[in-house]
C-alpha cells in the first residue's frame, strides 16, 4: 500500500484542479441570482493556521496519552513503535481521503459525505459513529476528572478523605461540566477554542517534561511491588520482584497485548474534528487542511512516543493502565507530581467542548438538516451531552473499559472504514476507474479497518471472559 502523498494532494496533479473547482462552486457565491444550495455553511473561515494546529492537535491529544505506557509494557519497546509508526501514518492517509472525498464534492461535514456516498443510511451510519465514539472520548477525560481531582483537593488542603462531598468524584465533576465544560462548549463556532486548547496542549507538554524528569528520580521497583493487586492496573503484577523486571522489554506479547492497538487508535482519532476544522480555516484548501493535520499528528506522534517511553522506563512491568494511578504510588506529598495531576486535569477538561462540537453537527445533521442555527436547540443540545456523559462516568467502572471499547469499534470505523468506503463510492470513476491504484488502496485500507475492529474486539472479549473466570469478577 502506497501512502506516501501525505500532502494533500493526489497522484494526478490535474485531480486538483478537479477538487479546487469542485471547492469554488459550492462555497463562493454564484455571480448569477440564482439561489445556492446550502450544504454545510456560507460563513468564510476566519480560523489561522496556527490556532487550527492548535483545535486538531487537542482533538487527537486527549486521555489516551495516559495509556500508552500501559501500551509499551505490554507489547515491548520495538513493537509499540512500529505500531505507533504504522497507526500514525494511516491517520494521516485517512485524512488526505476525506479532504479528497469533501473536495471533489465540496462538502465539509462527515455526515454529508455519508449521505452523498450511501444516502440517508449513510448520513445516519457517520453521525452514529461519530456520536459514540466522541461520547466515549468525553467519558474517559471527565472519569480522568472524576480519579483525578479528589486527590489534587486532598493534596491542598492536606487532609484525609473521610466522606466529604467536596472529595466525591461523582459531584466535582458535575461542577466542572457545569461551570467550565458547559460554557466553552455553548461557543458558538469552534474556532474559538483555539486559545483554550493551545493552554491545553501546554499543560500536556508539562506533563511530557515531569514524566521525563521523573524517569530519573524513581527507583525501580517500586516499595509497593509485593503488594500491588490494583484492578486498575489491568496485569497481573507478580508476587516476587524477579531479575529482569526492571529491565525493558524490547518485544513481548500477552493477554493485555490485545489493548494496544485500540489504545492507539483510540489516541489518534480526531477525524470528527478535520472537516469542522477545514470549514473554519482561513485560506482553507485542501493542501492547507492536510499540512495543518499533517504537523498535528507528527507533534503527538513525538508526545505520545516520549510519554510512552519515559513512562514505561520509570515502572517497567508495574506501569497501570492509567498513568497517573501509578505515580500516585510513589508519594501523594510529591509537589511536582502534584502540579503534573493538575495539569493533565486543566488539559482533558479543556479538551471536551472541542469533541463535543462534532456530536452536536451530528445531531443537527440527522435532527435538523434544513435548519439554520438556533441558540436553543444549540444550548439544549449541548446541555443534554453533557448530562449524559456526567450519567455514564458516575456508573462506568473503568477507564481501561472505555479505551478498549471505543478503541475497537468507533475508532477503526472512523479512521479507516468510513473515510475509505466514503472515497471509493464519492470520487467519481471518470476521475478514478474502480480498479485504479488510489481506489484499490482506499479499499485495502478499509478492509484493514475492518480486520483489526474484528481482531482487538475478538481479543478484548477473549480477555474479559478470562479475566472473570480466574478473578470471579469484572475489571
Amino acid at each position: 500500500m502506497e501512502l506516501q502523498k501525505m500532502n494533500g494532494h493526489s497522484r494526478d496533479d490535474g485531480f486538483d484542479g478537479l477538487d479546487a473547482m469542485a471547492e469554488h462552486e459550492e462555497f463562493l457565491p454564484h455571480k448569477t441570482g440564482g439561489k445556492k444550495e446550502i450544504h454545510f455553511t456560507d460563513f468564510e473561515g476566519k480560523t489561522s493556521f496556527g490556532m487550527s494546529i492548535f483545535n486538531l492537535s487537542n482533538a487527537i491529544m486527549g486521555s489516551g496519552i495516559l495509556g500508552l505506557a500501559f501500551a509499551m509494557s505490554n507489547t515491548g519497546i520495538i513493537l509499540f513503535l512500529v505500531l505507533l509508526v504504522f497507526i500514525a501514518i494511516l491517520s494521516a492517509y485517512s485524512i488526505h481521503l476525506l479532504l479528497r472525498s469533501a473536495g471533489v464534492v465540496g462538502i465539509r461535514a462527515y455526515e454529508q459525505l455519508g449521505n452523498r456516498a450511501f444516502g440517508p443510511p449513510g448520513k445516519m451510519l457517520a453521525a452514529c459513529v461519530i456520536t459514540v465514539h466522541n461520547i466515549g472520548a468525553m467519558s474517559s477525560y471527565l472519569f480522568i476528572i472524576k480519579s483525578e481531582l479528589p486527590l489534587v483537593i486532598q493534596a491542598f488542603l492536606d487532609k484525609e478523605n473521610t466522606g466529604e462531598w467536596f472529595l466525591n468524584g461523582n459531584y466535582l465533576i458535575i461542577i466542572v461540566s457545569a461551570f467550565i465544560i458547559l460554557p466553552l462548549a455553548l461557543m458558538k463556532q469552534l474556532g474559538y477554542l483555539g486559545y483554550t486548547s493551545g493552554f491545553s496542549l501546554s499543560c500536556m507538554v508539562f506533563f511530557l517534561i515531569s514524566v521525563i524528569y521523573k524517569k530519573f528520580n524513581i527507583a525501580c521497583p517500586l516499595e509497593d511491588i509485593h503488594h500491588n493487586d490494583s484492578s486498575t492496573a489491568g496485569h497481573h503484577a507478580p508476587t516476587n520482584v524477579t531479575e529482569d523486571f526492571c529491565e525493558a522489554k524490547m518485544f513481548t506479547i500477552n493477554s493485555q497485548t490485545a489493548y494496544t492497538i485500540p489504545i492507539l487508535a483510540f489516541a489518534f482519532v480526531c477525524h470528527p474534528e478535520v472537516l469542522p476544522i477545514y470549514t473554519e480555516l482561513r485560506d482553507a484548501t485542501k493542501k492547507r487542511m492536510q499540512s495543518v493535520a499533517n504537523i498535528s499528528i507528527l507533534a503527538m506522534f513525538v508526545m505520545y512516543l516520549l510519554t510512552a517511553l519515559f513512562g514505561y522506563l520509570t515502572f517497567y512491568g508495574a506501569v497501570e493502565s492509567e498513568l497517573l494511578h501509578t505515580y500516585s504510588r510513589v508519594g501523594s506529598g510529591d509537589v511536582l507530581i502534584l502540579c503534573v495531576r493538575l495539569a493533565v486535569l486543566v488539559a482533558v477538561t479543556l479538551t471536551v467542548p472541542v469533541v463535543l462540537f462534532p456530536i452536536r453537527r451530528a445531531l443537527l445533521q440527522i435532527l435538523f438538516p434544513d435548519k439554520p442555527f438556533h441558540w436553543v436547540r444549540h444550548i439544549a443540545i449541548a446541555f443534554c451531552l453533557v448530562f449524559i456523559v456526567n450519567l455514564l462516568v458516575i456508573f462506568v467502572p473503568s477507564i481501561r473499559d472505555i479505551f478498549g471499547i471505543i478503541g475497537a469499534t468507533s475508532a477503526p470505523s472512523l479512521i479507516f472504514i468510513l473515510p475509505g468506503i466514503f472515497y471509493i463510492r464519492i470520487v467519481p470513476e471518470d476521475q478514478e476507474p474502480l480498479l485504479s491504484r488510489p481506489k484499490i488502496q482506499a479499499t485495502c485500507f478499509a478492509a484493514l479497518g475492518f480486520i483489526f475492529m474484528v481482531m482487538s474486539l475478538s481479543f478484548i472479549i477473549t480477555d474479559w471472559v478470562t479475566g472473570e473466570s480466574r478473578s470471579g469478577g469484572g475489571h
